[in-house]
Formats: structure tokens, C-alpha cells, sequence
């Protein structure tokens, strides 16, 4: 199959979010819930990327999983790693919350995050367990060591579990983290962009309302300009899915 060109991804404006990356949706009537996992290394990370593609597939029923592998233990200066992770939490929580998505932890620890057998297992069995038809994680080629790992990790763990899910991968402040990000499929995420802040800016401590629009905001911005429309973001689709969830 010929690779996509970023002209011929649909718009969505009247159509299912999902139409974005090759699924036809039925009538209302008939409409299959889809299970869709987006993972990031710490709280926020999930939101930053995928905030408007959780916000419309929530919106359209689907069930939608925040997964963090970190609890964001080393995320605020002068702050032990418990209290830091409790705050962040809660954080993550309400930002879900205000998505309409479920929270997962995996376990690690920021700055600490690690790749190795047992953390090959543990999340391949999470995939196992969870079944997610679409997967969206970090784009490996990144300056944060915790999303490397991240990638990796929901990599490896699709490969283990047959690469039943169609597999896609988001930037998050390209060029300062995200670098060489491609896209093959954009999503006009103009509708929610609101919501999507709110849920950015329930990360308290990191003071992202401060900065978001220097960086989240201009990516916005600039994959809006380049497909056409006010705001939207963009993502990379692995092209070895045995689900042909493409246009």
C-alpha cells in the first residue's frame, strides 16, 4: 500500500473523528465503541499530543485510555518524589476528567524509567489484557529519555501481542523534544482545542498555561496551516498494522 500523502487525508469537519485515520463509522444506530490506549511517559504528555483526539473520541462514545508511565516523581523542583507523585496524580486525574478518559499508571519512575524483560512483560501483558484496537504513543526520536523508553516499550508490547491495533505516533514540542516527525495524518481539532487546554492546564505544577502557547500552541498553529485548517494535530501512522485502518 502506497504510503499516504498529507493531501489526501480527509477533513473532519462533519465526520467522524476516526474517519482521519481510515475507519468508516456506521449510522449512530449501529456504531461500534472502539477501545483506543494513548500512552506518554509522564503526566501531561498525553494531553499535550493527543488532547483533541482523546476530547472528539470521547465525544463520539469511544473508550479512551490515558495510560502514564510515570507519575511524574521528579516533575517538581523541591519536591520530594511522593509528594510530587501524589500531586501529579491528581492532576492527571482531573485532566482525564475533564477529557472524559480513563487513567492508568504504569509504574516507573520519572527520571528513572527503565527497558528491560520485566518491563518488556509487564507491559505486553497490559496491551494483552486491554486489547486496544488503535494505540498512540511518543515518537521514539526524541531528546526525553523517559518517552524513548515509553515508545519502546507500548512498541515492543504491540510486536508481542501479533500488531493487532493499529499503531500511530504523536509529536509533543517538536524540534525542543519530538525531532524528524513526519506526519502522514492530521486532525482538525478546532472544535475542542477549549477543552483540550483546560485539560493542559489542570497540570497545576507545571505551570503549562505559562508556556503552552510558545510551543503546544504554535505546533496547533502550524499543522492547522498546513492542513488547512484553524488548529489540529498531527501523527505518524506505523504502516505494518495487520488492521487496514488507512484512507
Amino acid at each position: 500500500m502506497a504510503q499516504l500523502s498529507r493531501r489526501q487525508v480527509l477533513k473532519t469537519s462533519g465526520l467522524s473523528a476516526l474517519a482521519t485515520f481510515g475507519i468508516t463509522t456506521a449510522s449512530s444506530a449501529q456504531k461500534t465503541v472502539k477501545k483506543i490506549l494513548v500512552a506518554g511517559g509522564h503526566p501531561d504528555d498525553p494531553e499535550t499530543g493527543c488532547g483533541g483526539l482523546m476530547a472528539l473520541l470521547a465525544e463520539e462514545g469511544h473508550e479512551i485510555i490515558s495510560c502514564y508511565l510515570t507519575r511524574g516523581e521528579a516533575g517538581i523542583p523541591n519536591t520530594s518524589a511522593s509528594d510530587a507523585a501524589e500531586i501529579r496524580t491528581k492532576e492527571a486525574v482531573t485532566a482525564c476528567e475533564i477529557l472524559g478518559v480513563t487513567p492508568y499508571f504504569l509504574g516507573q519512575i520519572d527520571g528513572s524509567t527503565e527497558i528491560d524483560n520485566q518491563w518488556y512483560q509487564k507491559v505486553g501483558d497490559y496491551l494483552q489484557e486491554t486489547q486496544p484496537e488503535m494505540i498512540f504513543t511518543h515518537w521514539p526520536i526524541d531528546t526525553h529519555r523517559d518517552h524513548r523508553v515509553c515508545s519502546m516499550l507500548i512498541y515492543d508490547a504491540w510486536l508481542r501481542t501479533g500488531q493487532k491495533a493499529a499503531l500511530y505516533y504523536y509529536e509533543v514540542v517538536s524540534g525542543g523534544q519530538t525531532q524528524n516527525f513526519s506526519p502522514t495524518h492530521y486532525l482538525d481539532i478546532s472544535s475542542v482545542r477549549e477543552k483540550k487546554h483546560r485539560s493542559c492546564f489542570a497540570h497545576v505544577s507545571q505551570k503549562i498555561e505559562g508556556v503552552y502557547f510558545n510551543d503546544h500552541g504554535k505546533m496547533e498553529e502550524f499543522r492547522g496551516m498546513e492542513y488547512g485548517c484553524p488548529y489540529a494535530e498531527a501523527f505518524v501512522a506505523h504502516h505494518q498494522n495487520s488492521r487496514e485502518y488507512f484512507i
